[in-house]
């Protein structure tokens, strides 16, 4: 049984906790939160044995083994190395830092103590991706990936009537390219590599922060196009196309409904069957990795995360988006 601790007690915590419960050797033993109230109510309600609103006092409890870090961006990389420094193995919310800097800093962190770091990124888990991976090489070569995920923030209206929510704050390194960008370019980096050049074009916001945007990539052989917003919605699919086909993903993030459509015309549905709870296979992975010893995810390797922030860093720095974590 691998015992877990968790740093945060929003709404995607309960998602991953309600994932949880359907992998084997995962129990929740502990909590964090900066009010003792909130971390007793976030235990009670997940049958969780103990709450912490001392982050020092909670990395060095002896009652779990890993922990699952979803905290604003900007606290991610102190939070895992406090962490990974007291032993912990650690499970971070994507996007994995604020900067390739921090994400530099917590592989090393990790390596010194030897201790399991993965990026949370779930779409490369999922049965679909793993079938895309396949499929690409029946329509390739591949010339052109579209990435579009665009999802009007639920806070967005608060945001408007002048309440500036987490999701909108730079000081957390937040924003729609890294709350949302990052669905479209980690599966693009895990699919392709780094590519060659990155640009943006984005609608900036009075907070600080991008609601929208786009991402122009270049590889060498292929580009992508990558769509991204948290004020508006959009009806698109992505697709990956190549010279003898095309593959049309209707959700990116969940990699749900794939459609191969060949040159000839033949449409043929390739999708597999993925459990509801989307998460359960990056928490499983994860699960299994802390029981086999092994320090780094073959899925969500150290290299694509790197790779991702970079992409990340490059699409911000082509914006002249700094965020104060970069001032560090």
């Amino acid at each position: 049984m691998i015992r877990f601790g968790v740093i945060g007690t929003n709404w995607i915590t309960d998602r991953f906790l309600a994932a949880a419960k359907l992998v084997k050797d995962f129990e929740l033993t502990a909590v964090y939160s900066r009010t003792k109230e909130r971390a007793e109510a976030f235990a009670t309600k997940h049958q969780a044995t103990h709450a912490f609103s001392d982050l020092n006092e909670f990395v060095s409890s002896d009652q779990f083994d890993a922990v699952y870090i979803a905290s604003p961006t900007a606290l991610h990389a102190e939070q895992a190395i406090l962490c990974m420094e007291h032993g912990k193995h650690v499970f971070v919310e994507k996007p994995f830092a604020s900067n390739q800097r921090e994400v530099e800093q917590m592989i090393q962190v990790s390596r010194t103590n030897k201790v399991l770091l993965m990026e949370g990124m779930k779409t490369t888990h999922m049965p679909n991706f793993k079938v895309l991976q396949e499929q690409i090489k029946a329509i390739a070569p591949v010339r052109r990936f579209v990435g579009n995920f665009c999802q009007y923030s639920s806070r967005y209206d608060r945001y408007k009537e002048g309440e500036v929510a987490n999701a909108f704050k730079p000081e957390l390194s937040n924003g729609a390219l890294m709350d949302i960008g990052v669905y479209t370019a980690y599966p693009m980096v895990a699919l392709f590599g780094m590519p060659d050049h990155v640009s943006a074009n984005v609608i900036m916001l009075d907070s600080g922060v991008d609601g929208l945007g786009t991402m122009a990539i270049k590889y060498p052989e292929l580009t992508a196009d990558l769509m991204f917003s948290k004020i508006t919605n959009t009806h698109v699919p992505s697709e990956v196309q190549g010279e003898n086909g095309t593959i049309v993903i209707d959700k990116i993030s969940d990699m749900q409904g794939l459609t191969r459509i060949d040159k000839d015309g033949t449409i043929t549905n390739i999708s597999v069957e993925q459990k509801q709870e989307t998460m359960f296979y990056e928490i499983n992975h994860f699960v299994e990795l802390v029981k086999a010893g092994q320090l780094e995810s073959p899925v969500n390797s150290f290299e694509n995360s790197l790779n991702t922030i970079k992409v990340l860093d490059q699409a911000r720095q082509s914006i002249g988006l700094v965020f104060p974590a970069d001032l560090k």
